[in-house]
């Protein structure tokens, strides 16, 4: 640079005139801009400038919403904060990072209110300058109330049926269940091996249907009907052991064209009994 073109450059400085143009990054915000001559360097001031939110996003409560900026003068391992505000008041921090003009994972609290009045402000955090603090603020923007959430009621799990396990002081043991097609069925019932003067009762869901009948070896038929909500449970009750105990009965339960036959032994302590379902 010649003397002459020196002279005339310090003339422009000395009058307030600009050198250079300011080049377009400085004007989005997005760059540092020196304005250079041949005395020291010129350092534009530090600047943020928050391209989302905008005045058009809409954020919900609850969910995980992501920042966008530009800085101008402004260092990478430089930090800023961000806060959101409604109607001008703080009502969340939303955090502190690091100066890469993007973050992401940011969670709305849930009890914030709905409205269109919320903005997000960053200022810049330990600047060089402490009296020249980048800060900005969006325009208006709207956060909706997240709808509350279902609550799941897990399903209760199914009772099952209480069955029965002691009858007038006496122990049930079961030995057998069954499932029959339909709720009426015919019982037949006869005395198994010798004749020995056995007394016994057939009780089906705690009600006699044979009551202290004398075992004979013919056969004795009844028809019951079963209830279809339960299990049914059928047993031999003695009333006396006869002449060689226990009392045991032979019971045939036929379902249709389908039989079932079970002997059931019975003393003064315990009664054998089987359980019987309808299907369904």
């Amino acid at each position: 640079m010649n003397s002459t073109f020196k002279y005339f450059v310090a003339v422009l400085l000395v009058l307030g005139i600009g050198l250079l143009p300011i080049p377009s990054a400085f004007a989005n915000n997005s760059l540092p801009v020196f304005l250079k001559t041949d005395g020291p360097s010129i350092v534009a001031k530090t600047a943020i400038r928050i391209t989302y939110p905008h005045s058009q996003t809409i954020w919900t409560t609850a969910d995980t919403v992501t920042l966008k900026w530009t800085t101008r003068n402004i260092e990478r391992d430089k930090t800023i904060k961000f806060y959101l505000s409604k109607d001008d008041m703080v009502v969340q921090e939303l955090g502190i990072f690091e100066n890469s003009e993007y973050a992401e994972g940011i969670v709305l609290h849930r009890g914030l209110p709905a409205g269109d009045n919320y903005r997000v402000i960053g200022i810049e955090l330990f600047p060089d300058d402490k009296y020249s603090i980048a800060k900005y603020a969006t325009s208006f923007f709207t956060i909706n109330k997240a709808p509350r959430p279902i609550k799941k009621v897990a399903p209760k799990p199914a009772e099952k049926p209480v069955v029965r396990n002691t009858f007038e002081g006496r122990k049930l043991a079961y030995v057998k269940e069954l499932t029959v097609k339909g709720k009426e069925i015919r019982i037949n019932l006869w005395d198994h091996g010798r004749k020995d003067g056995d007394i016994v009762s057939i009780y089906l869901n705690g009600v006699a249907i044979v009551s202290e009948y004398y075992l004979e070896y013919r056969k004795k038929t009844f028809e019951v009907q079963l209830d279809a909500s339960k299990p049914n449970d059928l047993f031999l009750y003695a009333h006396n052991l006869g002449k060689f105990p226990p009392n045991t009965v032979s019971i045939e339960i036929v379902d249709g064209e389908d039989s079932e036959n079970i002997v059931l032994n019975s003393d003064l302590k315990s009664c054998e009994a089987v359980l019987i379902n309808v299907e369904k």
